[in-house]
Order: C-alpha cells, then sequence, then structure tokens
C-alpha cells in the first residue's frame, strides 16, 4: 500500500513555504545537543520516491522562568532550584525522523510511557520495531513518512521506567516540601517478602500504614502478619501472608518528601515544538537558510499519552513563551474523558486508574470534556479549553476514543454534563468512536481465548481510522476542509444508552451492567474519599449487537460476529469486574437452525450471506461508503476487500 500526498494539496505547501515569513524566535530551549545524526535512517529506506528519512538523537534543555504566567500553573515551580539566570531547568530525550520531501507538518507523539506508539498504529509496524526505528521494516507500511511528516518524541515522564529506547525526562526536585503519598503493588506469584519502590522517599517513615484487599471494592483489612519494612526512604520490603490470592492489591500511605516538578514534562512537549518549528538558528537541526520548513505542528497522544496531552491543553500550555499558538492540531487518541495525575504534588503520571487497580488516583475529575460548563456535583465551572480560549490559542482538535473507554474511561462525559444531559460540542471539535473495538491491537490480532476473560479477545485494530482522520487533520489545517461530522454516540440521538439499555439478549454475551464508576474523589489523607458519582452510558447495540453510532469498520458493517469493546472477568460478579482494556467477540451462528435453537436475536451467516459472493459485496459497499465519507483511505478500502476474500476480515479462529 502506498499513501501518498494528494496532487491538490501538494502544490499549496510549496505556496506556503515560500510565503509564510518566520516569526521572531523565542523559545524556553536553551540547549539542544545533537546526540547522533543518520542522514539514511531505517535501513537507507526511501519514502515517497525522494529519498531516504534522517534520523536524529538530541537532548534538549529548557529553562522557566517560574513568573511567567504560562509556566506558573505548574505545581510547585516557586518553589524549585534555579540556575544562575534564576530560571528552572529540566532536560529532556527527542528523537526526530525527518523524510527527504518533507510537507512542512510537524507531527510531535506525545510517548506512552517513553514508547514511541504511533509507528505501531498508524504503519503497522511491529511494536519493538517502533521503539528502535532502525531496520527498514520498523516503519512499517510507511504511511507518515510517505506523506511528508516530520515525527518528533520527546521525554516528559519522570517516572518512565528504564529501558533500551524509552524516551524520558529529569525534572528538579522541590526540596523540603512534605506532604501524603499512596502507593499500590499487585504481584502475580506468591514470593514473600517483597521489595518495592516508593514514587517519593518517605520523610517519616513511622507514618507509613499498609493494607491488603483481595479485590479492589472489597474493605481494606491489615490481618496479623501483613507487615512492611524500610530497606531505606525510598525501597520497602513487605511481609506477604500465605494463602493471600495472586493479583491482591497492597496499599502503602505514608508522608513523603521532595517532591519531583513532574508538570514540567507539559512544557517540555510544549518547548521542544515551538523551538524546532521556529527557532532558526544553527542550533536547531531542522533549520537551514534562515527557516525550518516547518508550517504547522499537530500534536497526538495514545491512551496515556492522550491523557497527557488533554492536560496540555487544559493548563493551558499550548501557548509558548512568546503567546504563539504551539499545536494547530491536536488529536488525542483513546484517552476516554480522562488526564493524567502529571501536574500535581507528589505525582505519578504512570498511573493508570482501571476496572481493577489505581482507580482512586486522580487521573478522572472535572472538567470532563472541552466546552465550559458546570460540574452538577462540585458547583465548579470548568473546561479543557477554557485557558485557550481566553487567549485564542485553542487548536483543532480530533479525538477517537475506542469502545473500550465507554467501560473502563467513562468516555460519556464527554459528550454529556454531569447530570447526563447531551451535550454539542464546538465547532472545532470532533470526536469519533472506533465501534465495537478495544482499547488497543497490532495489526495481526486475531480473536483468542483468555483465562481472565469470559468471551474470546476482539482483534479490531484501528490503524485504517487513525490514518484516515490524520488526513483529515491536515486538510482541515492546511486548505480548511473540515472533517467528517462527528460519529459518537449521543443521549440526542438515542445511541447512548444507560448500561441496562445496551444489549438484546444474545446467548454468550455475559452483560449485567458491569461498568467503572465515575466517582468524585477527594485527595484527602491518608486515603482519598469518594464524594458522589456522575451518571454514566455506554453505546446502543443494534439487533446483531454491535455498536450503532461511531466508525463502523468494514467487520462491523459486514458483520460475522458481534465485537463489544468490554470483555467479562471470568468468576467475578461485582459491577466494576470488567477485563482491563481488551474486547470481547461472539460470533454468528452459521445456520438459521442453530440460531433458532440456542434463541440467538441475531441473523446467522447463511441468512446474511447466502454465497461468498454476497459477502464480499457488502464488504465492497461498506469501503465504498466509509472511503467517500472519508474515514477510510482508498488504500485501506483495497486491503478490507482482499482480506475479506481471504477469510481474515472477521479476524475470527
Amino acid at each position: 500500500m502506498r499513501y501518498r500526498i494528494s496532487g491538490a494539496l501538494a502544490p499549496l505547501a510549496v505556496t506556503l513555504a515560500l510565503t509564510l515569513q518566520p516569526a521572531p524566535a523565542r523559545s524556553e530551549v536553551t540547549r539542544f545537543e545533537v546526540v547522533s545524526r543518520d542522514g539514511a535512517a531505517l535501513g537507507g529506506r526511501t519514502f515517497g520516491g525522494c529519498g531516504a528519512a534522517e534520523k536524529i538523537t538530541a537532548r534538549a534543555t529548557i529553562a522557566l522562568d517560574p513568573a511567567d504566567p504560562r509556566n506558573a500553573v505548574i505545581a510547585d515551580i516557586d518553589r524549585a532550584p534555579r540556575n544562575a539566570g534564576g530560571r528552572v531547568e529540566a532536560t529532556t530525550d527527542v528523537v526526530i525522523l525527518r523524510p527527504a520531501c518533507p510537507s512542512g507538518t510537524l507531527l510531535f507523539e506525545v510517548v506512552n510511557r517513553g514508547r514511541k506508539l504511533l509507528p505501531a498504529w498508524a504503519q503497522d509496524a511491529e511494536a519493538g520495531g517502533a521503539l528502535r526505528l532502525a531496520a527498514p521494516e520498523d516503519a512499517g507500511n510507511g504511511f507518515l513518512l510517505e506523506r511528508g511528516y516530520t515525527l518528533v518524541w520527546a521525554g516528559w515522564q519522570f517516572d518512565t521506567p528504564a529501558g533500551p529506547d524509552l524516551l524520558r525526562i529529569e525534572v528538579p526536585t522541590a526540596a523540603g516540601i512534605t506532604g501524603p503519598s499512596r502507593e499500590e503493588f499487585t504481584f502475580t506469584d506468591t514470593a514473600t517478602p517483597k521489595r518495592v519502590t516508593l514514587s517519593y522517599p518517605a520523610a517519616e517513615r513511622g507514618s507509613a500504614r499498609i493494607t491488603l484487599r483481595d479485590r479492589t471494592d472489597l474493605e481494606r483489612m491489615t490481618p496479623e502478619g501483613l507487615a512492611l519494612r524500610f530497606v531505606d526512604d525510598t525501597t520497602v520490603e513487605i511481609d506477604r501472608l500465605s494463602g493471600v490470592a495472586p493479583g491482591a492489591l497492597y496499599e502503602i500511605t505514608y508522608t513523603a518528601r521532595d517532591p519531583r516538578l513532574s508538570g514540567m514534562g507539559l512544557a517540555a512537549m510544549r518547548d521542544v515544538t515551538s523551538f524546532l518549528r521556529r527557532e532558526t538558528g544553527p542550533a536547531n537541526p531542522l533549520a537551514a537558510g534562515g527557516r525550518t520548513g516547518i508550517d504547522r505542528a499537530v500534536g497526538l497522544g495514545i491512551s496515556q499519552s492522550g491523557r497527557a496531552l488533554r492536560d496540555l491543553l487544559y493548563f493551558g500550555m499550548n501557548e509558548d513563551e512568546a503567546g504563539r499558538i504551539v499545536f494547530e492540531g491536536v488529536l488525542p487518541i483513546i484517552p476516554g474523558a480522562r488526564r493524567s495525575f502529571t501536574n500535581a504534588r507528589f505525582a505519578q503520571p504512570g498511573r493508570n486508574p482501571g476496572p481493577q487497580y489505581d482507580r482512586l488516583y486522580p487521573v478522572l475529575a472535572f472538567p470532563f470534556t472541552y466546552p465550559v460548563l458546570e460540574d452538577g456535583l462540585s458547583g465548579k465551572r470548568d473546561g479543557i479549553l477554557l485557558r485557550c480560549r481566553l487567549n485564542n490559542t485553542c487548536p483543532k482538535i480530533i479525538h477517537l476514543d475506542s469502545e473500550f473507554e465507554f467501560w473502563g474511561s467513562q468516555a460519556s462525559l464527554l459528550v454529556t454534563d454531569t447530570r447526563g444531559n447531551h451535550l454539542d460540542l464546538p465547532p472545532d471539535v470532533r470526536i469519533y468512536l472506533l465501534s465495537g473495538a478495544p482499547h488497543g491491537n497490532p495489526p495481526n490480532a486475531v480473536s483468542r481465548p483468555s483465562a481472565a476473560c469470559v468471551m474470546p479477545l476482539n482483534p479490531i485494530n484501528g490503524g485504517p481510522a487513525l490514518r484516515a482522520l490524520l488526513v483529515a487533520m491536515e486538510a482541515w489545517l492546511r486548505v480548511g476542509t473540515e472533517p467528517p461530522a462527528s460519529r459518537f454516540p449521543m443521549r440526542a440521538h438515542g445511541t447512548l444508552v444507560p448500561a441496562a439499555q445496551a444489549y438484546p439478549a444474545i446467548p454468550g454475551l455475559p452483560y449485567r451492567g458491569q461498568l467503572v464508576r465515575a466517582d468524585l474523589i477527594e485527595q484527602a489523607a491518608p486515603l482519598p474519599e469518594v464524594r458522589g458519582s456522575y451518571p454514566l452510558f455506554v453505546p446502543r447495540a443494534g439487533l446483531d449487537g454491535n455498536a450503532i453510532a461511531g466508525i463502523r469498520l468494514p467487520l462491523i458493517e459486514a458483520p460475522r460476529a458481534t465485537y463489544v469493546g468490554w470483555n467479562a472477568q471470568a468468576g467475578a460478579e461485582g459491577p466494576q469486574e470488567i477485563c482491563t482494556q481488551v474486547g470481547g467477540v461472539v460470533p454468528f451462528a452459521a445456520t438459521r437452525a442453530e440460531r433458532e435453537a440456542a434463541r440467538d436475536p441475531r441473523p446467522s451467516l447463511e441468512e446474511l450471506y447466502p454465497s461468498n459472493e454476497a459477502y464480499l459485496s457488502a464488504v465492497r459497499a461498506a469501503t465504498e461508503r466509509l472511503v467517500s465519507e472519508r474515514l477510510l483511505l482508498p488504500a485501506d478500502a483495497e486491503e478490507a476487500i482482499r482480506a475479506a476474500g481471504e477469510g481474515r476480515l472477521a479476524r475470527l479462529r
């Protein structure tokens, strides 16, 4: 498959490059050290017929003025150590891939726990290759580089685990500050004692307390024999009891000291991007002849990094030090209605509240959605886009969620107010559901059983939808062509309903209203407290069990099974006990007789598709419709038809 810049857009890129004058450079990047530079990256593979890409590995130092209102929003920046110029410094890893024929668009991916996910999602690359970006196959189908995107990654998370090709940031410590902190640990074995590392050093070892729960919703216990010992101020040994099931939750509360300036990671996204697109001096490896060749920047984040990207918007950091917009376009991918635990004292940005663990960390917190509205529980008035509306730096937004986000990440709060009423989104925001999809899958995923979940795992991959939306964003920014209308379940459309109304009764679909709650959590000491709950809704399914609304890829439009974004935990009964981030699949009955015997309301395969040609015709019609609606690219439509002909579109074993 080849993905090229369309003939209509290419001349415009040249015109813009010739007519736009560079703005006076002003960036908070004070040092940009190139560590290595490879002019024939990815094994010398060429893209777009005009040569190989260049790979630049670097370290960037940012220096922030704590008195600048654009920086003062960073937690504890007024208590941080300063350099001789009175600024607060942090240093981050940077990786750049620049094609030989750049289009003028800089695409900055916010890394996920230090990992580059975009090459796997948008280019169908293998996950390990996406991290390395060394061999020709690490670029997958080459979609991003063939379209001319200059790709940039930079570390933003100070607690990223160590590992090869993971990007990190070094941020300062606000020494002398103390306060409450909390840890959750789970173990897959029964060994004892277990040695763990706290997120922050203990200020008072005697303040530490440990509790145990078999499951998150159960009462905390302190049974005899459960104990902890400090090895040093950040290392603890836990004495575990015999007979406790693997997966039990150990919770430690303690008084911590010396918080890290985690919020500087958001400033690193802002400042590295602004530097690379606007600094025209010799320090910028993208600059030549007094210009960078970058006309626009798009920010993208997947899962945890999509949540962090929403934080960047919420804290007003889409404005650089000179008051200019940083990202003209932003694509938060599968964040649901959540943000991250990044810009706070004693932050833990790596936390991922889900069905089983980490639920009380402040990741789901008002405001949940983009427009400004009032919180019916707390009385606050706020919105993700409040700050950027005040200074005219709001980007165009394309937000894509999987179906899992409705069950695990409270996605209905994006399109309802806090009382559960329908909410319209502003015209510069588009929001899409990838119908039937789990949180994420590699492109070669197939349905398979799981010992932890009731249904076979859902194999849907979001790459085709993401590629189409990237093209739509580019056209929106470059020529003003608006993307397709939002495709998301809505209360006003009757496609977003209470959990009890989601599905018809389908044999093999074990839905009993499981749903991760949306709680108003007060971060009190020693333990957070739930002060109320927000109403949640889920996508309404049709008679075949597949969601009615959203981007319905060909395997949903021409279905051979019911695909759902959630899966039930095996042996669990609680309302929140769903499998983390995975979906399920229930194949259709082969014959009408089999369907009737099982009392299955869904059509059988023989009733839907009397012949193989009938099935292929349904797939072709679905792809033609999606291409005409600009929700599927022609190359991906051709691949779907080919996969259907070879019997692998449904990805069922």
